[in-house]
C-alpha cells in the first residue's frame, strides 16, 4: 500500500492580506498599516495646522504693531507648531506604511525620529527666545509700553490652544499614538505660554513694562524645556530602551502562565513607537517533541500579543537553563554521534530504526527505538544492553542510552 502526503501551506502574510500578492509595485495606492490611527492623525493635524497658521499671523502682527515682545515670541511658538504639524503629517504617512524587505519591523520609528527632530527644534527655539529676552532686559530703558489690544489677542490665543490641546489629546488617547500625545501636550505648553504672555502684558499695562520681556523669557524657557523632554524621550527609544519594570513584570507573568512553560530565564524588551518588541527564553520539559515545544512557544507568543501592546514576540525554547547548565556546543552533531556509537558497539550501523538524542547539561541522553519488524533474539538483546551500559560508564558524549521496542521500554 502506498501513502501520499500533500501539504498545503498558507503563509501568515497571505492570511492577513488575502487579496494582495507578495510583490507590490511602486504605483500601488498607499495603504496605511493602521487606517483608523492614520485617519485620526491626519484630521487632527490638519485642524492644528489651520489654527496655528491663523494664530501665527495674528500674534506676530499684533505683537509687532502692539510693541509686545512676549506676544511675538508666542507667535514664533505658534509658527514652530505649524512646522511641527507639517512634520507630523509626513511622519504619520510614512510611519504607517506596511513592513517591507528593508524594514521588516515596519516604519513606526519614523514617528520617533520625527519626535526627536520636533523636540530638538523646540529646544533650539526656546533657547533663542530666552537669550533674546535676556539681552533686551539688559537695557530696561528701551522697553516700551504695549498696546491694550495685545492682551485680548493673547486671550484668544490661550482659548484656541487650550481647546486644541483637549481635542488632540482625546484623539491621541483613542488611537494610542505616542506622536499625537506629544503633539497634544505641545499644544498645552502653548496654552501655558499664552497664559504667561497675558500676565506679562497685563503687568506691562499696569506700569511694570519689564514684565513683557520677563514673560517672553519665561515662554522661551518653557519651549526649551518641553522640546528637551520630547527629544530625550525619542532618543531613549532610538537606543532601544526597554519597557518599564511594571510592563516587563506583566509580560513575564503572562509567559509563565502559559501551560507547558516551566520557567523564564531571559526577557528583553525594547520600544517601537507605540508598541514594543519582546524577546523571551522559556524553559520547557527537556524531552518534549520539537512540535510540542513549538506549540508551547506559539501559545506563549499569542498570549503576549493578545494581552499587551506588543508588535512582535520572539520566543526561544530552552530545554534547560543556559545560565546554570553546562554548554552543549562542544558535542558532535547527530551523524558523528551515531557513527561514534556504532563504532563503540562494534557494528557497521546501529540496529535501531529510530534514534532520539537529547543534548542536556553537556552530555547526550539517547533513546533507541525498534519496531515490530526488527526481530532481535534474546542473546543479541542481552549483549546489546551490556555494551550500552559499559559505554555509558566512560563515554565522553553519552550519559544514558535507553532501548525501546514496540513503544514499550526494555
Amino acid at each position: 500500500m502506498l501513502f501520499f502526503a500533500v501539504s498545503f501551506h498558507t503563509s501568515a502574510s497571505d492570511m492577513k492580506n488575502p487579496g494582495h500578492s507578495h510583490t507590490r509595485s511602486k504605483a500601488d495606492v498607499f495603504e496605511p498599516a493602521h487606517p483608523v490611527r492614520f485617519a485620526a492623525a491626519q484630521k487632527s493635524t490638519w485642524v492644528s495646522i489651520i489654527i496655528n497658521m491663523l494664530l501665527t499671523v495674528l500674534q506676530l502682527l499684533a505683537g509687532f504693531f502692539g510693541k509686545s515682545q512676549s506676544l511675538m515670541a508666542d507667535g514664533l511658538h505658534s509658527f514652530s507648531d505649524l512646522v511641527a504639524d507639517v512634520l507630523v503629517l509626513f511622519a504619520n504617512r510614512h510611519g504607517n506604511r506596511h513592513a517591507d524587505a528593508n524594514h521588516p519591523y515596519g516604519h513606526a520609528r519614523i514617528e520617533t525620529a520625527a519626535s526627536l527632530i520636533l523636540g530638538a527644534s523646540l529646544g533650539a527655539l526656546g533657547v533663542g527666545l530666552l537669550i533674546s529676552a535676556g539681552l533686551r532686559l539688559q537695557h530696561p530703558e528701551q522697553v516700551q509700553a504695549v498696546h491694550p489690544f495685545t492682551f485680548w489677542i493673547a486671550l484668544i490665543a490661550l482659548a484656541a490652544k487650550e481647546g486644541m490641546f483637549r481635542y488632540m489629546l482625546a484623539v491621541a488617547q483613542r488611537v494610542r499614538s505616542q506622536m499625537l500625545v506629544a503633539n497634544a501636550w505641545h499644544a498645552r505648553s502653548d496654552a501655558a505660554s499664552s497664559l504667561v504672555v497675558m500676565v506679562g502684558i497685563a503687568g506691562n499695562l499696569m506700569g511694570y513694562t519689564f514684565l513683557d520681556l520677563v514673560a517672553a523669557a519665561v515662554v522661551g524657557g518653557m519651549i526649551a524645556h518641553m522640546g528637551t523632554k520630547f527629544a530625550l524621550e525619542a532618543l531613549s527609544e532610538l537606543v532601544d530602551t526597554g519597557l518599564s519594570a511594571e510592563e516587563v513584570a506583566a509580560i513575564r507573568s503572562t509567559l509563565l502562565d502559559t501551560p507547558g512553560v516551566l520557567s523564564l530565564h531571559e526577557l528583553r524588551t525594547r520600544k517601537m513607537a507605540d508598541n514594543a518588541l519582546v524577546d523571551a527564553h522559556i524553559l520547557v520539559h527537556p524531552k518534549l517533541s520539537v512540535s510540542e515545544g513549538h506549540y508551547i512557544a506559539e501559545t506563549a507568543r499569542q498570549a503576549v500579543l493578545r494581552h499587551h501592546h506588543v508588535l512582535d514576540v520572539m520566543v526561544h525554547i530552552d530545554p534547560e537553563d543556559d545560565a546554570q547548565a553546562k554548554p552543549n556546543i562542544h558535542l558532535p552533531a547527530r551523524a558523528a554521534l551515531l557513527d561514534h556509537l556504532a563504532l563503540r558497539l562494534g557494528e557497521a550501523q546501529l540496529p535501531s530504526s529510530r534514534v532520539v538524542l537529547h543534548y542536556l547539561d553537556g552530555k547526550v541522553d539517547a533513546e533507541l527505538f525498534f519496531d515490530n519488524k526488527q526481530k532481535l533474539d534474546a542473546v543479541h538483546m542481552k549483549n546489546l544492553l551490556r555494551k550500552l551500559a559499559d559505554i555509558c560508564v566512560d563515554d565522553p558524549y553519552f550519559r544514558s542510552i535507553q532501548l525501546y521496542h514496540s513503544d514499550a521500554p526494555i
